[in-house]
């Protein structure tokens, strides 16, 4: 019986001379991210936590610049700059807006968007998920569409189109760029035709009267 207590003392002892996890510390961080950046990027995560952001986006940030191999310095300005980015869009999106619609609208704002444009994005997709209506957005400009012809493309089908019909414009422009189309013209023919079959007055609808969902 005393020999199966003391065959655990080894085991407790070498667990009380582990370093304990500070509190407020990120383990996920710990002997990933240089000490002179992990603790204020520490600092940043308790910051955000308490002000009700996901710290989940913030923490990746932290990880992939370290992979990269960033200095101190830089990789806490960009989990920063990210810690900024996620106020703004949360301001526009709202205290409900999950994740993946902070996270898609960061990229949004990165690719031009503004904050008013996110909270007419809010606004005109009502209680619906923004999430591809935002990653849209900065998909098209990462495609070479310019940021205000692609925000404003999106913000025009945002009453009627659905995350199947964001994510078909999206996959029609591409496909239109890749057959020699410039981005800006590919985009232009798109929305009009989108445009037009939500019209019912335009000759290239279908029926008459009443509203049209817009197609891509």
């Amino acid at each position: 019986m005393s020999g199966a207590r003391f065959g655990f003392l080894p085991v407790f002892l070498l667990a009380a001379a582990l370093p304990p996890i500070a509190r407020g510390q990120e383990p996920r961080l710990v002997g990933r991210v240089p000490d002179a950046a992990r603790t204020q990027v520490d600092a940043i995560l308790v910051a955000a936590r308490a002000r009700g952001l996901p710290i989940e986006p913030l923490v990746d940030r932290a990880l992939e610049g370290a992979t990269k191999g960033a200095p101190p310095a830089a990789l806490v300005a960009a989990v920063t700059r990210l810690r900024d980015e996620l106020v703004v869009v949360r301001d526009a999106f709202g205290a409900t807006a999950s994740t993946a619609e902070l996270t898609a609208g960061t990229s949004a704002l990165r690719a031009g968007a503004t904050a008013r444009d996110l909270v007419r994005l809010r606004s005109l997709r009502s209680r619906r998920p923004l999430t591809v209506a935002a990653a849209v957005m900065a998909d098209l400009v990462a495609a070479g569409v310019p940021a205000d012809t692609a925000v404003g493309a999106v913000l025009a089908l945002a009453p009627d189109a659905d995350d199947a019909d964001y994510i078909a414009f999206r996959r029609n422009v591409h496909r239109d760029i890749v057959l020699g189309a410039s981005p800006a013209v590919a985009l232009a023919v798109r929305i009009r035709l989108a445009t037009e079959t939500a019209d019912p007055s335009s000759p290239n609808s279908s029926g008459s009267g009443g509203s049209r969902k817009r197609k891509p």
